[in-house]
């Protein structure tokens, strides 16, 4: 491990936080944003947030082109205010143009760059692939494939390309970073996301079984997330576990687009709350029993932290970040991707045993008690620091 900045070495930098999403508050990317720019503030340091909506109005652009036309206007918006920031660090693809243009310009053209990945586009084309093939994929038809390899990779590609630094979430994108894009180790950090202390703080969970049995998916409702596997396992387990219930939690899409694709079989066993609140989140876990989370292609998902944080025994797939933090039959279990059968044996596992899903769910929480916001920017600041120290040292050569 790369030793920390003495104290004596250290100075405060002026750091530009930028990614393509929405500003608000409410989970995903900006949430993770805002929370280490929260603890790089703590640290002494300066920061500027620069979200989509801050470069583009509502509805005033394509959705198609939107990331690409926001990474020109923060290119344009870098080089008005260049010499406010020491160090940039920006969500790929958001910094595809400027890093092409200081690629070509030299570093006379703005301060150095720092890229974090969520997760692999070479993944993503692969598991969307074979989904497609399945049925399975809604929008992965031969002319989106062409699309993606045309406008979509390569807008990750020289955004990882062009970087002076990269930060990423899982250990596969990390060694990723380094063996595919060349990236020199010192120059990439493997820095898993941190949870914030208030999940630790439910009232201790019950793992006896009541009435109901109660089943949490939480996250947006893409195909790339398992649904299709959530759905065949919920089939099969329905008529034989008594009182099984299952929440859809905040998954931007309408309640009764998602009651028929479960169909009328499992409708009785099925709720969707479209909206949750980033307050009430912590209320939501405590309610639920297992956590199932069958994604195929992720970065780390912050609610999988989450609900390990809160005590709940959580199933999902061994892939992308995923096996990064759970152990298979130590802190929750881990499923193939695209396996509803092995889904529905680990939900029928957790349904049998509440002496394992107590077991499971204390080993999660006290897992993530290593995962705090204050160390995961502690990292990046080391980051940052190894970034700016070899543009300081070229600029002397």
């Amino acid at each position: 491990m790369t030793p920390a900045v003495e104290p004596s070495t250290k100075r405060t930098l002026d750091i530009l936080m930028a990614a393509g999403v929405p500003k608000r508050r409410e989970g995903g990317v900006a949430t993770i944003v805002y929370n280490l720019g929260r603890e790089m503030e703590n640290r002494g340091h300066r920061v500027t947030y620069v979200f989509l909506d801050d470069l583009l109005p509502p509805n005033s652009v394509s959705p198609r082109f939107s990331e690409l036309i926001f990474s020109s206007r923060l290119a344009k918006y870098i080089a008005a205010h260049r010499d406010k920031f020491s160090l940039l660090n920006l969500h790929a693809p958001a910094g595809l143009v400027y890093g092409l243009k200081r690629k070509w310009l030299g570093a006379k053209s703005g301060p150095p760059y720092v890229m974090t990945l969520h997760g692999l586009e070479e993944r993503r084309v692969d598991v969307m692939t074979r989904e497609a093939k399945k049925g399975r994929a809604w929008n992965f038809g031969w002319k989106n494939r062409a699309w993606h390899a045309l406008y979509h990779f390569p807008r990750f590609k020289w955004s990882i390309r062009t970087a002076d630094g990269g930060h990423a979430y899982s250990r596969d994108v990390w060694n990723l970073l380094q063996l595919k894009y060349g990236l020199a180790p010192d120059r990439v950090a493997y820095i898993p996301n941190g949870v914030e202390r208030r999940f630790f703080g439910v009232a201790r969970r019950s793992y006896s079984r009541g009435e109901t049995l109660r089943l949490l998916y939480a996250g947006t409702w893409l195909d790339q997330r398992g649904i299709f596997y959530i759905r065949d396992a919920m089939l099969r387990l329905a008529p034989r576990i008594a009182g099984l219930k299952l929440t859809i939690a905040g998954p931007g899409a309408p309640a009764d687009e998602i009651l028929r694709f479960f169909g009328p079989e499992l409708a009785a066993h099925i709720e969707v709350r479209p909206v949750i609140a980033a307050g009430s989140m912590q209320e939501l876990y405590a309610e639920h029993d297992i956590f199932v989370f069958p994604s195929m292609m992720e970065g780390l998902p912050s609610v999988l932290l989450e609900a390990m944080a809160s005590g709940m025994p959580v199933i999902t797939a061994e892939t992308c970040g995923m096996p990064d933090m759970v152990q298979d039959g130590f802190n929750g279990l881990l499923v193939p991707p695209a396996d509803d059968v092995a889904l529905e044996k680990a939900i029928s596992r957790l349904a049998e045993s509440e002496e394992l899903r107590e077991r499971l769910g204390c080993a999660a929480q006290e897992s993530m008690k290593r995962y705090e916001w204050s160390s995961a920017a502690e990292k990046l600041e080391e980051l940052f620091f190894r970034v700016v120290r070899a543009e300081d040292a070229s600029k002397r050569v």
